[in-house]
């Protein structure tokens, strides 16, 4: 017997409002404000929500000075396509390329974020 309906993931970050903007866009999703926080909502219940951190540093991927602690996994058709959206979005595509079939880029924030074919 499952005791939650889903997880709700939280990112810290120094501007929630605009890091929810940019998920909302790579996702078609919803963004709303929720207090201090700010969230991409999906029609079908799922969201990411964000905090204000005043002290965030952001990952230095893939050393591990600072860690990521934790990453995206966005699934994409095609990644040339994904790619120039992401970047559009205001991503930025990391030196660092350790496979084929995905690609690895830093949110506007500095999180890393993989675009992973289907």
């Amino acid at each position: 017997m499952a005791i939650a309906r889903f997880p709700v993931v939280v990112i810290d970050c120094p501007d929630p409002k605009s890091l929810a903007e940019f998920y909302g866009a790579l996702l078609d999703w919803k963004v709303e404000q929720n207090e201090d926080w700010w969230s991409a909502r999906a029609e079908y219940g799922d969201s990411i929500s964000f905090q204000r951190v005043e002290s965030f540093r952001p990952p230095q991927w893939p050393g591990q000075e600072v860690p990521q602690q934790m990453h995206l996994d966005v699934v994409v058709d095609d990644l040339d396509a994904a790619e120039a959206a992401v970047l559009e979005l205001g991503a930025t595509k990391h030196d660092y390329q350790p496979g084929t079939t995905f690609r690895v880029f830093l949110d506007p924030a500095g999180h890393p974020l993989c675009l992973c074919l289907s």
